[in-house]
């Protein structure tokens, strides 16, 4: 399983227990998974890379590699926010042994939104969410995606600044984690004690900047690859649909941008970190999506 930004290993934490021991949390033993969970070259544990490419696609060869170092023949994938970009990497090139994947965010969208349904009410709701974003919402990613080394002065420098880079990414989160802060109830998982440890591993492993550069090179690669049509997935693929997510995808748009599309759910609850949110009602949605893959 994949985190994102400006998530860590962190977020995926609390979905351990669920995955691998189900029977404790209302699965069986036949949904028990074994978990690799790689922080993000660049990110926390990892080392910084020291050369340039480090984009989804390289990111998901090295995942495919990592598998088949640890011994894995038979594995799925998951992944959101940038795990989510990753994962849809992975099942493009479809790597040996890989059976499917599930992904939370259907990454790519604000690039071909105009091409997407926009009939039905929850299509019309989802088209207006990204043009919010794009709006309002996007300033850390054209940052990111442009200047990294810019913002990444002020992320190693300042642990303040650091921190409020962070926290300021998308208003759901945002509005939640303050609750967790300044009213003392957090949501879900997103409690002050797992968001201070998030912010504290980028701190002390000084990965700020090293970080942000993921979308300089996402920026790259879109542009190396304007115009052209990507591979389809070759795998099976799991979406849930997140209400709180920067845009809540609706089935019609999930299909468009896979076609082979063999799970998908709409759930009540959780945002953009799904994970780290509802551990719980997430870690339900990983073995329903792969259910069917393991026969």
């Amino acid at each position: 399983m994949t985190h994102g930004w400006p998530g860590s290993v962190i977020e995926l934490l609390d979905t351990v227990g669920p995955l691998t021991d189900p029977t404790k949390y209302g699965g069986t033993p036949d949904d028990a998974f074994h978990l690799v969970l790689p922080s993000l070259p660049g990110y926390g544990f990892s080392g910084e890379p020291t050369e340039l490419g480090w984009d989804a696609a390289r990111i998901a060869r090295a995942w495919a590699k990592l598998m088949d170092r640890l011994g894995y023949t038979r594995f799925v994938a998951q992944g959101g926010d940038v795990g989510a970009a990753v994962t849809d990497a992975m099942g493009r090139q479809a790597p040996k042994g890989l059976l499917g994947i599930h992904v939370n965010l259907l990454a790519g969208v604000t690039g071909i939104a105009d091409k997407l349904p926009a009939e039905s009410e929850k299509e019309r709701a989802a088209q207006k969410a990204v043009a919010t974003f794009r709006a309002s919402g996007f300033g850390y990613f054209l940052e990111q995606s442009t200047r990294p080394q810019t913002i990444g002065y002020s992320l190693l420098d300042s642990p303040l600044g650091l921190a409020g880079w962070l926290l300021d990414h998308d208003t759901d989160s945002y509005y939640k984690i303050s609750r967790a802060f300044v009213d003392g109830q957090p949501t879900g998982n997103l409690t002050r004690e797992n968001i201070v440890d998030n912010i504290t591993l980028y701190w002390l492993t000084g990965t700020g900047a090293s970080a942000a550069r993921w979308y300089w090179e996402t920026g790259q690669a879109a542009a190396r690859v304007a115009g052209k049509t990507p591979p389809a997935v070759a795998v099976p693929v799991g979406f849930t649909t997140f209400p709180g997510e920067i845009f809540a995808a609706p089935r019609s748009w999930v299909e468009t941008v896979y076609p082979g599309l063999a799970y998908f759910n709409e759930v009540d609850r959780g945002g953009h970190f799904a994970a780290w949110e509802e551990p719980r009602l997430f870690s339900e949605e990983v073995r329903a999506a792969f259910r069917s893959m393991r026969k």
